[in-house]
């Protein structure tokens, strides 16, 4: 099928830029990002090109996660504003041309939340089966050998209710019976209070992990990979009982449903696991699931190989009714692509090369703030960590607050810009001050400007945003495909070995874009040979 004869929905093929609220902007001096700063900086998130935003949590919560243990779904925090507030910032978006996506975590609530409070009263209480409660073992263990993600065994008991409650996270992050359709119900009735708000969409925090075998059976241990020990016990099992239930397209379907109703919305989840292509596929095929998701393929510690890459790219079908990929190279919960990725001492040029590759893939795009700017790997002391996960596993792990330090936006005025508390909750790395946006804003070779871009030429080629994806035989060490429409051909081209590589496209080719320090800033035609760690996009025609 051409891709011309199928669907281009305004999300499809889009770039969302992703803000962690409290490291974003903070506008009121108490060292916390809030929504008005998102809203005081909107101007500069539209002067990406981008298509929308995506918000982290900001409803009520304890923040013993940093709001992904909402206590009240209805609600901003306080440390964030008011829904007056959000009204406001929603507004100012849509102005401005940009949708807004929000997260919505919905396999877990806050031990705060009135749900949980009412549901570890009794065991016969209304909700009493809103959350996941069992019986002690007859030596008082936990029903079975669940693991946390953060550490310990995913239960801990409960002396009012005296049972056992399930949580894949924080313990004061108890999780929700979604197999309770009364609690489906409440989940889809907070999706369309945002909805009524306005709101374009949703990305569905850890949703597969939202149901559970309901038998209990205990997850088998993981093979060990050349004998080593993970760095984490999570690592150590496969949690394939409490981890991609079956019965979750059915609850999407639901999600999809109620979306429907208020016309084209975007729905994203994110997928954790390590085999997640099959679940992503399900829980976005036939067009009546979510519309996107993801998994952690890039977000991974390690730069990946070509097999890696090729292997990744190339799993999903071009047929749109199997389901629809979205990429990220950052986001707040791991390490900054400029460090994870690059060689010492090219960070902005990898952050150039990765962004490339990532504008250039089929599906949906999403940039951390402060990718934009090249922005590397804080390194945040120990007595300044906020991570719990952090904390707990240093310094093997180092966590993420690395990555969620302070946005950068003037480099001489207090906390670069972001602030003007004494203390900002993170601190901001001095290192980030000569990358700040205002810097960069007036360097036509900044990263920033780069990015710009980027973003443009994928906003302007029907086959960057819409088109299949084919890899195509190349040199040793280059990972080369075009992205097809049948209005333009677009060849993307990257040589990731350590030396360079003589190849090039079959035909005339125009020159879209590159990627490298290796090739200067002039180059106007498409090369026949590419520097060591090099890119470009280029258009090669009309598909005949």
């Amino acid at each position: 099928m051409k891709t011309s004869e199928q669907r281009r929905e305004w999300w499809r093929g889009a770039v969302m830029y992703q803000i962690y609220p409290r490291s974003f902007m903070d506008s009121n001096g108490d060292g916390i990002g809030d929504l008005a700063g998102i809203t005081e900086r909107l101007p500069y998130i539209a002067s990406l090109g981008v298509d929308g935003i995506w918000i982290s949590p900001f409803f009520t919560s304890p923040q013993k996660d940093f709001g992904y243990d909402v206590s009240d779904y209805w609600d901003v925090d306080p440390i964030f504003g008011t829904l007056e507030d959000f009204d406001e910032m929603l507004a100012r978006a849509h102005q401005l041309g940009l949708k807004v996506i929000i997260d919505q975590v919905w396999s877990h609530t806050s031990d705060q939340h009135t749900w949980f409070t009412e549901s570890r009263q009794s065991q016969g209480n209304p909700k009493a089966d809103w959350y996941v409660w069992h019986e002690a073992k007859e030596d008082g263990l936990p029903p079975n050998n669940w693991l946390s993600v953060f550490g310990g065994p995913a239960w801990d008991w409960d002396a009012r209710r005296k049972q056992y409650y399930l949580h894949n996270f924080l313990v004061s992050q108890p999780d929700l019976n979604l197999h309770n359709p009364e609690v489906q119900d409440a989940l889809l009735d907070v999706g369309r209070f945002w909805l009524d708000r306005g709101v374009d969409g949703f990305r569905m925090d850890a949703i597969n992990l939202g149901m559970h075998d309901q038998d209990l059976p205990n997850n088998p241990p993981m093979p060990r990979i050349n004998g080593e020990v993970p760095g984490k016990p999570f690592f150590m099992q496969n949690p394939i009982h409490n981890l991609s239930h079956d019965d979750m397209p059915v609850f999407l379907e639901r999600l999809r449903e109620t979306t429907d109703e208020y016309g084209e919305k975007f729905t994203v989840a994110e997928i954790g696991g390590l085999d997640p292509l099959e679940v992503q596929m399900a829980y976005t095929s036939d067009f009546k699931r979510l519309s996107a998701a993801y998994a952690w393929d890039m977000l991974i510690p390690f730069r990946p190989d070509l097999d890696y890459l090729k292997q990744a790219f190339e799993s999903w079908p071009n047929d749109m009714s199997r389901g629809w990929p979205s990429w990220a190279f950052s986001n707040h919960d791991a390490p900054r692509i400029a460090s994870r990725w690059a060689e010492e001492g090219m960070e902005a040029d990898w952050a150039r090369l990765f962004g490339l590759l990532l504008m250039s893939l089929r599906g949906n795009i999403f940039i951390y703030q402060g990718e934009e700017l090249g922005l590397p790997q804080s390194n945040v002391p120990f007595e300044k960590l906020q991570d719990p996960e952090g904390i707990t596993n240093w310094p093997e792990t180092l966590g993420r607050d690395g990555c969620r330090t302070p946005m950068p936006w003037e480099h001489d005025r207090p906390n670069a810009g972001f602030g003007s508390a004494d203390e900002p909750w993170l601190p901001p790395d001095e290192s980030h001050r000569a990358m700040a946006a205002d810097v960069q804003e007036n360097d036509p070779d900044s990263t920033l400007n780069y990015f710009r871009a980027l973003i443009r030429t994928r906003r302007s080629s029907p086959a960057l945003k819409y088109g299949d994806f084919t890899l195509l035989d190349a040199a040793d060490g280059v990972l080369a495909f075009t992205r097809t429409t049948d209005e333009e051909i677009a060849v993307g081209v990257f040589n990731l070995a350590t030396e360079p590589r003589a190849w090039r496209p079959q035909g005339d080719a125009k020159l879209f874009i590159t990627a490298s320090a290796g090739f200067g800033r002039n180059i106007d035609s498409v090369p026949g040979s590419l520097p060591a760690f090099s890119g470009y996009i280029a258009s090669s025609g009309v598909d005949d």
